[in-house]
């Protein structure tokens, strides 16, 4: 008979059954509270599905799980309770890096109604902020909601990456012309040295490279 397979291990493999029986068999031990929950790790790895079986399995949602998952209620129900608007994972993201990146527009409202920091930075070395996150996930609404917010469209990430940079990869017309407007700087190069434009030819999107090059 094959061991059972570990908690985290069954959920990166996106197996339901074999993490439900992992889950089951014990509370979380206290080298894993140093990680981040099962449901986060779900999500991490891509599995939604996944990562909504085992919050009901547990039984509740904590506030970053909450906003990754779009839970507004729940969000509101947890900073009604006194939960702080930007507390972090162990591995340091906030609820609303979180919200931005996995497409929680619902839950990102009562986050910034109650003063989450738009420009908060992720406490590990990819120092993302919630507008690096939202672009990189392509969310359209929440970005614009961050900028309104105040979001610093011109903010660096590990390795010198802005907004700009990672839409124009990305091949997104849309955001780059969003952030455009908003101030966002076509002329600041990351680290390598490759521009938005640059980044855009790149990645094949000739037409977005020509028209950043013209910005």
């Amino acid at each position: 008979m094959e061991p059972a397979m570990d908690l985290y291990e069954a959920i990166a493999a996106g197996n339901e059954a074999a993490a439900l029986e992992a889950l089951d068999a014990q509370p979380r031990p206290p080298e894993e509270q140093r990680r981040p929950t099962p449901v986060l790790w779900a999500l991490y790895h891509g599995h939604r599905d996944l990562a909504r079986t085992l919050a009901g399995r547990i039984g509740h949602l904590d506030l970053a799980e909450a906003a990754a998952l779009d839970d507004a209620p729940r969000v509101r129900q947890l900073l009604d309770s006194g939960e702080p608007v930007d507390g972090r994972t162990p591995d340091g993201y906030t609820p609303l890096q979180l919200a931005a990146f996995f497409g929680g527009s619902q839950a990102a409202v009562p986050l910034l109604e109650r003063g989450a920091d738009p420009g908060a930075v992720a406490g590990n070395p990819m120092r993302i902020q919630p507008l690096h996150a939202a672009v990189a996930g392509r969310h359209h609404d929440i970005a614009a909601r961050l900028i309104a917010a105040g979001a610093d469209v011109n903010a660096r990430q590990q390795a010198g990456y802005t907004p700009l940079l990672a839409a124009a990869g990305n091949g997104d017309a849309d955001l780059v012309h969003t952030l455009l407007d908003a101030g966002a700087d076509p002329q600041l190069a990351d680290d390598a040295g490759m521009r938005p434009a640059d980044l855009a030819d790149q990645h094949g999107h000739e037409a977005l490279a020509a028209e950043l090059r013209k910005a």
